[in-house]
């Protein structure tokens, strides 16, 4: 089971634009934590900010107010303890898988002696084994994501954040993933917050279901997830699954973009 203790805590979070037409308010008044070793998802419609928070929490974006804390220390800009995975995987094309991997090791200049083989372990564990040597462009979209994951975890983070990594890939490969994905999380206990448009994913994927409201964006429900696992696909069919689901898409109308 999870830890107690906080890895992330988000207070009064608040994220507004300013743009020509005038200023937008995209986030308000979000709160919430996430324990060491937990599976929090995130949902919500279509332009209600999920991606700007995912951003916040990684330092890529600066919160117009509130606080955002990882591990007690604040988050003011990059940190080198979060790894990251968008919905595009972005390999260099002229990078080999393995140096694709390795690439925070040679940015933060930890150097290869010892990162080599732990990169060669993490392909392994995601099943591209034999494949550490072949271009981006030699894969499937699936195994360039799988090389995605691998190289925001090659640094041991102190949480993973997810933007939609498996929106742009086909139902079967998705389906894969996720369970390769539970599969690593069973294995490392990552701390993960992962963003989601997939209802049944998210509930598929995670501990809790954070649901977020339409723009400006915060955490209308927190939902619990007490499914043991490991969770197979056909999971999907049962009553507790259902209603878990039915339970998150009450919150949303039919044009929301939220997908069952």
């Amino acid at each position: 089971m999870p830890g107690s203790s906080d890895v992330i805590a988000v207070k009064d979070l608040r994220k507004e634009y300013q743009t020509p037409r005038g200023p937008v308010l995209a986030l308000e008044d979000v709160a919430f934590t996430v324990r060491e070793g937990e599976f929090v998802a995130i949902v919500g419609p279509s332009g209600c900010g999920k991606s700007t928070l995912l951003k916040i929490l990684a330092g890529l974006l600066p919160a117009t107010r509130g606080e955002v804390t990882l591990r007690n220390v604040p988050v003011s800009g990059p940190r080198r303890d979060i790894g990251v995975v968008f919905q595009s995987p972005v390999l260099f094309p002229w990078r080999s898988v393995v140096d694709n991997v390795l690439l925070p090791i040679d940015v933060q200049r930890l150097g290869r002696d010892g990162n080599r083989s732990r990169a060669l372990d993490l392909l392994a564990l995601v099943g591209l084994r034999g494949f550490e040597h072949r271009y981006p462009w030699e894969l499937s979209g699936g195994m360039q994501q799988r090389v995605a994951i691998t190289r925001a975890l090659i640094h041991n983070p102190a949480m993973l954040l997810m933007d939609e990594p498996f929106g742009a890939l086909d139902a079967m490969t998705r389906d894969t993933l996720n369970l390769e994905l539970q599969r690593i999380w069973l294995e490392r206990r990552e701390t993960i917050l992962f963003i989601t448009h997939s209802i049944a994913e998210a509930v598929f994927l995670a501990d809790r279901v954070f649901v977020m409201t339409r723009r400006p964006g915060h955490i209308t429900e927190q939902i619990a997830v007490p499914i043991p696992r490991p969770r197979s696909l056909d999971l999907t069919a049962a009553p507790e699954f259902g209603q878990i689901v039915r339970r998150i898409r009450h919150h949303f109308g039919p044009s929301a973009g939220v997908d069952a």
